[in-house]
């Protein structure tokens, strides 16, 4: 092939790409400027949808999780309107198409992280729990210290901190002591068959009465729960404030104290276990009339 005829086809080539880029040129320039119209869009949107988020109560992480998916959606509305501006609309369903393949194999990827975020999400606007409260989740007992949307951290009282799973603390029980200001202590404790159950009733409830942080109007309750092997149990309860559990350690470690003082000064006896051994039974020998 002669050179002429080869720069013949290139210059050919070229002007027909510069005509078909002159005809373009103005979808080209309004592909553009949808581009930088949704672009500044997105950012009053998302500052505006953070605003509101804010106004509800959600968290900071909450906010920015929000308000960057409204961001980023906004940008991918302006590009899919600017690639239809360009007649590229099969480059267009096939994003779509990518997209909702790649999204569907993370999903199945990343379900666990997934859940944990959704749940995150749920908890901030639920508020089950907020930063400083004492709450137990499974084994767990101690101050939540952080809330993210993947975890919750929990200082346990030994120092230990744990990071809990967002899903774990939406789908399964929670306690959370800070939501209930009240509590009550249950101290069992056992007597001798042979001591006075009416006085020691009325011993406990007088003692007990004076117990740190007692809620007043609250009865204390003294019940006998059964006949032990040695003793005869009883349960004493009384209700407290709570306005930490350190302070709730120290509440039922003095009502235990006093329990034990109470029944020191009026000689009520908690018996050691007791066995009994008689060799009298079915032909056997009485342990009094052995000749030992």
């Amino acid at each position: 092939m002669k050179l002429d005829t080869v720069l013949d086809l290139i210059t050919d080539k070229l002007n027909d790409w510069l005509k078909i880029a002159i005809k373009t040129l103005p979808n080209f320039l309004v592909a553009v400027v949808i581009l930088l119209f949704f672009y500044f869009l997105a950012k009053i949107v998302r500052n505006t949808v953070k605003k509101v988020v804010a106004k509800i109560g959600a968290t900071q992480s909450v906010q920015d999780l929000i308000s960057s998916v409204v961001h980023i959606s906004v940008i991918l509305i302006g590009l899919f309107i600017a690639l239809g501006v360009l007649k590229l609309d099969k480059t267009v369903t096939s994003l779509l198409a990518g997209a909702g393949v790649l999204g569907l194999a993370l999903g199945f990827a990343f379900q666990d992280i997934a859940s944990n975020f959704v749940s995150g999400v749920f908890i901030a606007f639920r508020k089950p729990y907020k930063i400083g409260d004492i709450v137990q989740a499974g084994d767990f007992l101690g101050n939540v210290t952080s809330i993210d949307l993947r975890t919750t951290t929990i200082e346990t009282f030994q120092g230990l901190e744990v990071l809990v799973p967002n899903k774990m603390l939406f789908t399964d029980p929670i306690t959370n002591y800070t939501n209930n200001p009240q509590r009550r202590i249950d101290v069992a404790v056992g007597v001798s068959y042979g001591d006075d159950l009416d006085k020691v009733e009325r011993l406990l409830k007088e003692k007990l009465n004076d117990l740190p942080n007692r809620i007043p109007n609250k009865e204390i309750d003294v019940f006998f729960t059964e006949f032990g092997d040695s003793s005869i149990n009883l349960e004493a309860r009384v209700w407290v404030e709570y306005p930490n559990h350190r302070n709730f350690l120290i509440t039922r470690s003095e009502a235990i104290k006093k329990i034990k003082s109470v029944f020191d000064e009026n000689d009520i006896m908690i018996p050691f276990p007791i066995r009994t051994l008689d060799f009298g039974i079915k032909g056997g020998e009485k342990l009094s009339d052995m000749n030992l």
